[in-house]
């Protein structure tokens, strides 16, 4: 069909940037395209006329500054940015209170088609459109406007395959799936060209967000089937449709390139049976040419228009099961929660073909690079896991990992810049994390190290003349934790997020243990010092006090146990004030001192009530008054003396003391201690037995004192019987004649040695051996050689006698019976006497029989 003469004078009224789009058009015939040139030469455009967008306003994706102009608003900006205004611009557009009364509509399409030209005859909105002088990308995000002809909110969609953007679709494929999910009817513009086309017509961008948007919105795998109102209602409008085509070709094309992409589409589980129709109407329309046949474009504007605002046509696109249900006052919040959902979803990130490349490269780069650096890290991994501290460990580390950035930096650098950053922080992170357990391991190793330091400083420490516990304590610490933390800083790495401070406390709280438990040893020693000094000052005074007893004894003992502990106790306050000892731990330990020393006292007090001790003491003092006189000189007993009553006044004072060493009994009960705990008792190292409250002052019972009273008595009177025993030696002396009787009997014999020759001769030789042996001090050694052969002689003469005697034990029974005493004077004497001579009688006897 020839269409010269049309296209000619359409021509006249259309501006000259329109004329080259023409004069490119396949469907524009040779007679056209000469027309065009010639118009183009003889009439130039008169300014300001034409589609192009005036000065005043600018493109709405161009111009900077408020989101909203003339009633329009921006919904999300090139920052994808979702505004917080759109309630109030519903409310300033009277569709805040509409409730269901209101719809959604918005347009999507290839950049530069039309888009928001066709939205302005449409719904008489105020969109920016393209200045064509310049063909360069108007809307920027998303906008919206309220349409003039009913209760309908438009939304002008940024185009896609955009030069501003290049291979970045991230934007486009959020922005499609926000108003196939967000509208009731999404308006695909596109050319009739464009038809049969796979990227030319999107539909590789349809299929992403066709899949997006049933994983997101699909509803919930107990149906296959949506409801009614999650249906959208895809409007197909053919650009510049020439008629060539047949529409009913055309809407075929357009329904089976959708089918086949439902059908390619990876279905969730639950939706696999879904079909295209479950969740979107398709609908067509077209368009002509807007320049070639503008009253034909407007003709099929309008009644494009009447489908979206005619609700008795047939074809009335917005039916209510394509409404989301949402009311009016809600759909901020919803479109809101739309779009987080979007900006969320990671499967609209699909990278470029630069990306891929860039990826696989950087990859194939981290990979070589991580092991050369795991290489050189393997030197040190070792003596870190056996718990070596690996000096410069941080040095070796910020080394290692310059060297593998640099070397992936230099390698990887050239590719896109976005994945290269990315890797490179993907690469830094590995990284740090496997340097990670060499630092772990280094805190650890200086952990064991400084604590082990620590014990080692302590121990030196207290070998020093003079030291003072808290000061070794605190240059311990401050300097393992000096050291601790020096080393730390060193070996962490900027960037990472390790950390030191736990570690730092773990070692903190080891190095209070060990000074908690040094301390305790330190204290201990303390008062095991302490308690031998205690000891030195009080048994001596305690064992003076009991052997010499008298009513005011105990009052000494307990006076001496008083001050003592006294002492004891601000010895130990003393010393522990450097020792940085609590409260708590200084009460303890002085119950235990007051125990210790309570104990020693008891055992010391225990020692001298001993039956022998007891029993020494009182024949010391019995023998005090019956052996000696008021003067301290020994009695020599005469028969005039009343040894008797001495003996009995003796006594019965000495036993009169024996009752002072059953109790401690002071004269003032303020003079008894206050008793230290049972459970003190049990740190005493000498005797770790409890002692019983009860008898702690009692130290004989009863039984005792009368077994100890009747051993005494016995000695008493031993001690009796010697002393009448020494009185009759004295009175039976050799009377002072019967040495001149012994002279004058004697004289004879005497003058026989002097006068012969032979006996004065050895008188004179034993005279001189005597004067000999003396002057040369051999009388001693002489005496020792003659008592030891008598000692032998005597030996062996029991022995003979012993066997001679084995058969007779009468004779042993004689020789061992004890002769019995008597308290009369003379009387027991002969009665001695005669016993002896009965016994010897006896013995003889036997000796014949034998």
């Amino acid at each position: 069909m020839n269409q010269t003469p049309d296209i000619v004078a359409n021509l006249l009224a259309n501006p000259p940037p329109e004329l080259e789009r023409i004069m490119n058009d396949p469907r524009t015939t040779d007679e056209a395209r000469q027309a065009v040139k010639e118009i183009s030469v003889v009439s130039p455009p008169p300014a300001g006329t034409g589609t192009g967008v005036s000065s005043a306003t600018g493109g709405h994706g161009i111009s900077g500054g408020d989101q909203s102009r003339d009633g329009r608003l921006q919904v999300v900006n090139e920052k994808q940015e979702f505004t917080k205004q759109l309630s109030p611009y519903l409310s300033k557009w009277n569709l805040l209170d509409k409730g269901f009364a209101y719809d959604v509509v918005a347009v999507f399409g290839s950049q530069s088609t039309g888009k928001s030209t066709l939205l302005n005859r449409l719904f008489g909105t105020s969109f920016d459109v393209m200045d064509e002088s310049k063909r360069q990308q108007t809307t920027k995000g998303i906008w919206m406007c309220p349409s003039k002809y009913g209760n309908t909110l438009v939304m002008d969609v940024e185009g896609t395959d955009g030069r501003e953007r290049g291979e970045d679709q991230d934007f486009e494929r959020k922005s499609a799936l926000f108003s196939l999910a967000s509208t009731e009817v999404l308006i695909v513009n596109l050319w009739e060209h464009q038809i049969g086309l796979y990227n030319g017509a999107n539909m590789g961008l349809l299929k992403t967000v066709f899949e997006v948007n049933l994983g997101l919105f699909g509803g919930g795998g107990d149906t296959n089937k949506p409801r009614p109102q999650e249906k959208t209602l895809i409007l197909f409008v053919i650009r510049d449709h020439v008629g060539s085509t047949p529409m009913s070709n055309l809407t075929a094309t357009l329904t089976q390139d959708m089918e086949k992409i439902w059908a390619s589409l990876s279905k969730p589980q639950h939706l696999a049976d879904a079909t295209l129709s479950s969740y979107f109407d398709l609908s067509f329309a077209a368009l002509p040419h807007k320049v070639l046949m503008p009253e034909k474009f407007e003709e099929a504007v309008l009644e494009l228009r009447k489908r979206f605002t005619d609700r008795s046509r047939e074809d009335y696109v917005f039916q209510p099961s394509y409404h989301k249900r949402i009311p009016a006052d809600g759909v901020g919040f919803y479109m809101e929660g739309i779009w987080q959902q979007v900006l969320s979803n990671k499967d609209l990130d699909l990278p470029t073909q630069q990306e891929l490349l860039a990826q696989f490269r950087c990859d194939e780069i981290s990979t070589v690079v991580t092991e050369a650096f795991l290489a050189s890290s393997k030197v040190v991994r070792r003596p870190v896991e056996v718990g070596t501290v690996v000096d410069g460990l941080g040095a070796l580390m910020r080394d290692w990992l310059n060297t593998a950035l640099g070397r992936f930096d230099r390698d990887a650098s050239r590719y896109h810049a976005g994945v290269y950053q990315r890797k490179r922080l993907d690469l830094l992170a590995s990284l740090h994390s496997s340097l990670s357990p060499l630092f772990m391991g280094q805190m650890k190793n200086l952990h064991k190290v400084e604590t082990a330091k620590f014990s080692k400083a302590i121990v030196a420490g207290v070998k020093e003349p003079g030291y003072d516990f808290g000061n070794v304590v605190k240059q311990g610490k401050e300097g393992a934790r000096a050291r601790f933390v020096e080393a730390a800083k060193e070996v962490q790495i900027e960037g990472t997020d390790w950390e030191y401070e736990h570690e730092l406390a773990l070692l903190e709280d080891d190095l209070r243990l060990i000074a908690d438990q040094c301390r305790a040893d330190e204290t201990k020693k303390m008062v095991n010092a302490i308690e031998r000094t205690v000891k030195r000052q009080l048994l001596e005074p305690v064992e003076v006090a009991l052997s010499q007893p008298s009513t005011k004894m105990w009052d000494t003992v307990l006076e001496t146990y008083r001050s003592v502990s006294e002492s004891g106790e601000e010895a130990y306050l003393v010393k522990a004030k450097s020792y940085n000892c609590t409260e708590e731990e200084n009460a303890a330990a002085i119950a235990v001192l007051r125990a210790r020393i309570w104990l020693s006292l008891r055992r010391k007090l225990e020692e001298q009530t001993s039956d022998a001790t007891i029993l020494a003491t009182l024949r010391s003092n019995f023998e005090e008054r019956f052996r000696y006189d008021e003067a301290g000189v020994p009695r020599v007993w005469k028969p005039a003396d009343d040894i008797e009553a001495a003996f009995r006044r003796s006594k019965d004072d000495t036993l009169a003391l024996l009752p002072l060493f059953a109790n401690i009994s002071p004269s003032s009960p303020s003079l008894l201690p206050t008793l230290p705990s049972p459970e003190a008792s049990f740190d005493s190292e000498s005797d770790p037995t409890p002692f019983d409250p009860s008898t702690a002052f009692v130290l004989l019972s009863p039984t005792k004192l009368l077994s100890i009273e009747t051993r005494f008595k016995r000695e008493a009177d031993a001690a009796y019987v010697e002393a009448k025993r020494s009185m009759v030696s004295s009175v039976a002396q050799i009377p002072l004649w019967m040495y001149g009787v012994l002279v004058v009997l004697g004289w004879n014999e005497a003058m026989a040695v002097l006068f012969n020759p032979l006996y004065f001769a050895m008188l004179l030789v034993l005279g001189a051996s005597a004067y000999i042996v003396l002057q040369l001090g051999l009388a001693g050694p002489l005496l020792q050689v003659s008592r030891t052969v008598i000692n032998e002689i005597r030996r062996i003469a029991t022995e003979k006698l012993r066997e001679a005697f084995a058969d007779v034990p009468e004779a042993q029974r004689i020789l061992t019976e004890p002769v019995s005493a008597s308290s009369n004077g003379g009387n027991a004497t002969d009665g001695l006497r005669h016993e002896e001579r009965q016994r010897g009688d006896l013995l003889g006897e036997k000796i014949l029989e034998k």
